[in-house]
C-alpha cells in the first residue's frame, strides 16, 4: 500500500507556481482556492488545467459552473495565498479583484490570469482534473510566486543574496528586449554596447526610472541576469533583463538576436553576456551569471514570470 504522506513529500519536491483558481457560485458570489496543481495544456486550442480535490468543499459549484478563472499570484501575494488557503469567511475582501470578459473574478495585482470556460471535466482518482479553454487573459509581467516542499520561494530571493556580495563601485545596466530584438548603444570605445548607468543603488527598482531618462520610453525591468567584476572598467556590473515599451529609443539600435554584432562589442564580458542571453533565449530559461569577466557561475533560478 503507497504511503500517501511520502507520496505527497515526494510531489512537493516539484517547483510550482502558486495560483488561486476562482468562480462564481449559484447565487452569484464569487469563491476561490488556492491551488498549485496548474499547467498549460495547449496553444491552439487554448487549454489549461487545475486540480480539484473531491473532499473540497468547492467541488459541488465547480462541477456546476460553466466557466471558471485562474490567477496566477505574483511574488508579493503570499498573503493572498494563504488566505484563499484558509477557511475566512470573505476572503476576496483581502484581495482587489474584479469580474473577468468571460465573468469569474480576476485578481488586479496577480502576475498574469486566465478567464475560461470549462472545456472537460475528468474524474482521476482523488481528484477532477478541470480542463478550462482560455477565454481571455492578461499578463502584467510581473514575477510568479513559487512553491516547494511547503514553503514560498521567489527569485528575489536568490538575487538579494547574490547582491548582498557586491561593493564597491558599482554601473547598473540591462539587456533590454523587445520582439526578439536587444537594443545596443555606442560604447565609449566604439561599437556597441548595452545601456549601464553609474548608480550606487543597485537594486531593480532604481533602474526604472534611469532607462526611461536616458532612453526616451518606457522600459520595464525584470529579473536579475547577471552580477560580475570587470577588470576593463574596474567596477562591479549588476544587469537585469528588461522589456522596451512602445516607442523608437532616442539612442541605440534594435538588433535580431540572430544578428547581434557581436564583432563590434569591444567589451568581453558584454560580449560573452550577450551570447548567453541569445542562447538561453532560444529555450527560455534564463539563469544568473555571477563571478568575474573571465569565469563565474550560473545560478538556476525558478522563474515564470
Amino acid at each position: 500500500m503507497t504511503d500517501t504522506r511520502a507520496l505527497r513529500d515526494a510531489f512537493g519536491a516539484f517547483l510550482t507556481g502558486v495560483t488561486v483558481v476562482t468562480a462564481v457560485n449559484g447565487e452569484g458570489a464569487p469563491i476561490g482556492f488556492t491551488a498549485n496543481s496548474f499547467t498549460s495544456v495547449s496553444l491552439d486550442p487554448p487549454l489549461l488545467l487545475v486540480c480539484l480535490a473531491k473532499t473540497s468543499r468547492n467541488l459541488p459549484t465547480l462541477m456546476a459552473v460553466t466557466g471558471f478563472g485562474v490567477n496566477v499570484l505574483s511574488e508579493g501575494q503570499k498573503n493572498v495565498s494563504n488566505t484563499f488557503a484558509r477557511p475566512v469567511e470573505d476572503r476576496f475582501a483581502a484581495v482587489e479583484w474584479k469580474e473577468g470578459p468571460h465573468g469569474s473574478p480576476v485578481f488586479n495585482d496577480a502576475a498574469a490570469w486566465f478567464d475560461c470556460s470549462v472545456h472537460e471535466r475528468i474524474d482521476a482518482g482523488d481528484h477532477v482534473v478541470m480542463i478550462g479553454r482560455v477565454e481571455a487573459f492578461d499578463n502584467s509581467g510581473k514575477t510568479g510566486l513559487g512553491y516547494a516542499r511547503g514553503g514560498y520561494f521567489t527569485p528575489a530571493l536568490t538575487e538579494n543574496k547574490l547582491l548582498a556580495n557586491v561593493d564597491g563601485a558599482v554601473e547598473i545596466g540591462a539587456v533590454v528586449e523587445r520582439d526578439g530584438q536587444i537594443l545596443l548603444v555606442p560604447s565609449k570605445l566604439g561599437g556597441w554596447t548595452l545601456p549601464f548607468f553609474d548608480k550606487p543603488d543597485v537594486a531593480q527598482p532604481a533602474l526604472e526610472p534611469l532607462m526611461v531618462e536616458q532612453l526616451g520610453v518606457n522600459v520595464r525591468s525584470g529579473l536579475l541576469y547577471s552580477v560580475y567584476d570587470d577588470s576593463e572598467t574596474g567596477q562591479h556590473r549588476v544587469v537585469y533583463r528588461a522589456a522596451l515599451g512602445d516607442g523608437q529609443p532616442e539612442i541605440g539600435r534594435m538588433f535580431p538576436l540572430s544578428q547581434l554584432p557581436l564583432e563590434d562589442v569591444p567589451n568581453p564580458a558584454v560580449r560573452d553576456l550577450l551570447k548567453r542571453y541569445a542562447q538561453e533565449s532560444t529555450l527560455n530559461e534564463f539563469g544568473i551569471y555571477f563571478g568575474n569577466q573571465e569565469k563565474g557561475r550560473v545560478h538556476a533560478v525558478a522563474n515564470r514570470g
